[in-house]
């Protein structure tokens, strides 16, 4: 008796979830249901936002709230890494090491002023969220490798320039210079550029995922 069930109970499961997924995609296509997904996605970025703007006024220059947080950030951030093959990340590694050596003893000895070169960075940043829009409008057509591949490379520029933009914005003796009092604030520019830097250089050349 059991057996003769069993194909029945199959087959009702199978129409069950079927039914279940083309109701899910007809509401999907609803436009009442989209533009609810899309204010709650919107609800609880600016519910981020406004939590990470709370955090910087309170614990900015607050010892030692200020190196709590940005120890736990480290943590965070570094978990990224994980979803890549060894081989690919100690290359990264390597590479990112070499260049954030190179740009630290360039700006510390070169008569450039990269500080005053904010124009400069705001109007690549700009190209780059251009690059960032248009790739995501292309990918869910179909991935392009080589549209990808210059998107890296661009964003691996921009942050090795912002990391000499950082690194005199530390050292001072330029036209901008940053306060003593922002030591953590300084750290985590120079650390974002680095990790950045260490990213776009993963998507580059760590295709490879564990």
């Amino acid at each position: 008796m059991l057996k003769l069930q069993a194909p029945s109970l199959y087959v009702e499961d199978t129409i069950t979830f079927a039914h279940k997924e083309m109701q899910a995609q007809f509401y999907w296509d609803d436009k009442a249901v989209r533009q609810i997904f899309i204010r709650k996605v919107y609800a609880i970025l600016m519910t981020q936002l406004f939590v990470t703007v709370g955090i910087v006024a309170l614990f900015t220059r607050q010892f030692p709230w200020n190196l709590i947080l940005l120890v736990l950030f480290v943590i965070f951030a570094s978990s990224s890494a994980s979803f890549y093959n060894t081989k690919s990340v100690l290359l990264c590694l390597g590479i990112t090491a070499l260049v954030c050596l190179s740009v630290t003893i360039f700006s510390f000895q070169t008569k450039i002023d990269f500080t005053s070169c904010q124009g400069v960075l705001f109007v690549l940043c700009v190209v780059m969220l251009l690059c960032a829009i248009t790739l995501s409008i292309v990918v869910p057509f179909g991935y392009v490798p080589w549209l990808h591949a210059i998107y890296a490379v661009m964003g691996a520029i921009l942050f090795t320039l912002f990391l000499a933009f950082d690194t005199q914005l530390l050292i001072g003796n330029k036209r901008y210079t940053m306060s003593p009092e922002e030591y953590i604030f300084a750290t985590l520019n120079i650390y974002l550029d680095i990790v950045y830097l260490f990213s776009f250089l993963l998507q580059i050349m760590g295709g490879g995922r564990e």
